[in-house]
């Protein structure tokens, strides 16, 4: 008896040292190539935009368990691997099987494999099939286990098993063959993608459908035999039929995503600020409309989240892959005549620096400005005497080159290039009237951060790209008109800070007197008014469209052309790209939103305005002091200047104000309020408290100056 004993314990202990002595021969076991992936894109809530296949070519995407479809993962155990969640790598009852099975037919008649062991032939794949080789994946799979534990072996397979050709792991294999991510999938369908891995090149569904569909059936016979399905489900399963193609891989927000693996190569998952559902509906539209309107014209669309800068949409072109239509252009990026979509700042600049009001009246007549520049309007009529609001809402060319005038076209230059925009003049020429109407280069993308600031009460924010790593919001940040904070699904959730900065493009009454006139500017044909404010252009040429719109949540905008620049006869802003913003909004969904009125807004009609900001007037009589060449200048208090009046203790004081030059009247203005009885050459002003303030004086001839003072 002790000699049978022995007998057996000697049977028993001789394989295990065998195989811990096999075991001590191997190198140790390198994951590094198993865990490269593709790089994915994935939008604001994680679904995926865009996958990168590796660079040797395979489409390997990232899984877990978390991912899939429950009733796949149970099938793939019933097939695969009863015993997954008991045995430490191996299963020895279908090891002692396969070893019977060997013995008697002197060949291998089945592995005895667990799903570790697969993984570890995935790890380290080899050709032969060899005592040898089984050996080496029995290590390998108690190696892995003891690594990774059972969840991450049990992701390794998923990201892994192939599927024929260069399709790895069953999330690649989904989007392949059925066209969806694999967290809901039919019982036919999880029954599949268990089957194709064990024959993964005889089993291609989209070459042999008839070998694809009996694998499925057989595994699917199986999950009935293991009651992970009842009989009638299979039978429902068995009648749904197998695909025959492969599908493309998804390729929403193509260049989006092409800058974003250029700017971090690293990174082999990306989260974007982008939100799949408006990006993909307004790719759409944009190659819809693109089409519609002629051959080779393209469209981009950009949409910003005004709270928080966000990008929630980018559309490049009107089709990526559109070689007609350059669609690998990304025309966001594209330097372009803007028309008279920058009117609106040149509006702001002008309220800003009390030159003129809402309601101040303006000439649209026939003029010659300084270098013989004598402007005309898109109709080529004149319109006589109107507001400044029916002049920008009606985008008359004399009244804006006017006020250009007034304020100066190097100062507006400054201001544009201030607020972070990249603005291009032609060579070797100095800011001149022109840039009223279009005369300079910019970009959508900075264009649309131009209108968001407007929307944000004159903060231009710095675009958020991608999700950071946990939602923080910066304190301190300068506050837009809306609040930063979780909001409807319309909108983003605020998981990132404003941007800190001092980047303006008008004070907030200014900003909001534009965004009131542009929200009264008469739509696009079967379009609601009064529901966005909006404003158009249309480059020298016919060669660039654009139409750029906002409330309060979100700006929008537009353009439309040719990606080489070349004019296309009636390609106008009002008639080819004003009706896709407003199909854009429409898309964005929820009701538009108006700006807050700041407290501050002088809402008056034309004869409650000061005298000199009821009307522009360029042929008021000169005075001595403008004969002489005596240009208005504020005196005091000098620009920048910090003056303390005593107010941190309390104090009322008032401070004094002084003008040189000009032709009186003078209109004494602080942020953009008149001054009361300020209409001489010296006044006085008193602050409700400490902090910046913006005086302006204005004369009877139009003239103005202003400065920024800090009191305390």
């Amino acid at each position: 008896m002790a000699a049978v004993t022995t007998a057996l314990c000697f049977a028993v202990a001789l394989p295990s040292l065998a195989l811990w002595h096999f075991a001590a021969t191997l190198p140790p076991l390198d994951l590094t190539q198993a865990s490269l992936r593709s790089t994915v894109i994935l939008d604001r809530d994680g679904q995926l935009l865009r996958p990168f296949a590796t660079a040797d070519g395979r489409w390997r995407l990232p899984a877990n368990a978390g991912d899939v479809d429950p009733r796949y993962l149970a099938m793939l155990k019933a097939y695969e691997d009863r015993r997954f969640d008991d045995h430490p790598g191996i299963d020895p009852a279908a090891t002692l099987r396969a070893a019977s099975q060997w013995l008697r037919h002197r060949k291998i008649v089945s592995g005895g494999s667990t799903l570790s062991m697969q993984v570890a032939r995935l790890v380290e794949p080899r050709s032969e099939r060899s005592l040898a080789q089984k050996l080496r994946q029995m290590v390998r799979a108690v190696e892995l286990e003891r690594r990774l534990g059972k969840a991450g072996v049990l992701d390794l397979y998923l990201q892994l098993a192939p599927y024929g050709g260069p399709v790895e792991g069953v999330r690649a294999a989904s989007l392949a063959y059925l066209g969806r991510e694999p967290a809901r999938l039919s019982i036919a369908e999880s029954a599949l993608l268990v089957a194709l891995p064990q024959a993964p090149e005889a089993r291609r569904p989209d070459r042999f459908p008839a070998q694809a569909r009996r694998a499925r059936d057989r595994v699917l016979d199986i999950a009935v035999e293991r009651g992970v399905i009842g009989r009638e489900e299979a039978e429902t399963a068995k009648a749904e039929p197998v695909p025959r193609s492969r599908k493309t891989f998804p390729m929403l927000a193509a260049h989006a995503a092409e800058q974003a693996v250029a700017a971090d190569p690293v990174a082999r998952v990306q989260r974007l600020t982008l939100d799949k559902r408006l990006q993909a509906s307004l790719e759409t539209l944009a190659a819809e409309r693109a089409t519609a309107i002629g051959p080779a014209l393209s469209a981009a669309i950009l949409a910003i989240d005004n709270r928080t800068g966000a990008v929630l949409a980018h559309v490049g072109s009107a089709g990526y892959l559109d070689a007609a239509r350059a669609g690998a252009v990304d025309a966001t990026q594209a330097v372009r005549s803007p028309g008279s979509a920058l009117k609106p700042f040149v509006y702001a600049l002008a309220f800003e620096n009390g030159v003129a009001h809402p309601e101040t009246l303006l000439d649209d007549r026939p003029v010659r400005f300084a270098a013989a520049y004598a402007p005309e309007n898109f109709d080529l009529g004149f319109h006589g005497t109107v507001t400044a609001r029916a002049a920008l809402q009606q985008s008359l060319n004399v009244p804006a080159v006017d006020l250009l005038d007034a304020v100066g076209a190097a100062r507006f230059i400054a201001r544009l290039r201030g607020a972070g925009a990249q603005i291009l003049l032609p060579r070797d020429t100095a800011p001149g009237l022109p840039v009223a109407l279009g005369g300079l280069g910019i970009t959508l993308t900075d264009l649309a951060r131009l209108y968001a600031g407007l929307a944000r009460g004159g903060a231009v924010p710095d675009l958020v790209r991608r999700v950071p790593s946990r939602p923080v919001i910066a304190s301190g940040a300068r506050q837009s008109s809306a609040t930063c904070a979780t909001v409807d699904a319309s909108a983003l959730n605020c998981f990132a800070p404003l941007a800190m900065t001092e980047r303006t493009i008008a004070d907030p009454v200014s900003a909001w007197y534009v965004a009131d006139i542009l929200r009264g500017a008469p739509p696009p044909e079967n379009a609601l008014s009064g529901r966005i404010a909006f404003k158009t252009g249309t480059s020298y040429g016919y060669r660039d469209a654009w139409a750029v719109g906002f409330d309060r949540r979100v700006t929008i905008a537009v353009w439309i052309g040719r990606p080489d620049g070349a004019s296309v006869p009636g390609l106008v802003g009002r008639v080819s790209a004003a009706p896709v913003l407003f199909d854009a909004f429409s898309r964005f969904g929820g009701e538009p939103e108006t700006l807050p009125r700041p407290q501050d807004a002088l809402v008056v009609a034309t004869a409650g305005l000061p005298p000199p900001l009821r009307h522009i007037r360029r042929d008021a009589p000169k005075t001595l002091e403008a004969t002489l060449g005596v240009p208005l200048r504020i005196a005091y208090p000098p620009d920048g200047a910090r003056v303390d009046l005593g107010l941190s203790e309390g104090a009322r004081a008032q401070l004094a104000l002084k003008a040189l030059g000009g032709q009186p009247p003078l209109t004494w203005m602080v942020d953009g309020l008149p001054v009361a009885e300020g209409m001489r050459r010296q006044s006085a002003w008193s602050p409700e408290g400490a902090g910046f303030a913006r005086i302006s004086v204005l004369d009877a001839s139009g003239a103005s100056d202003s400065v920024v003072v800090r009191i305390e």
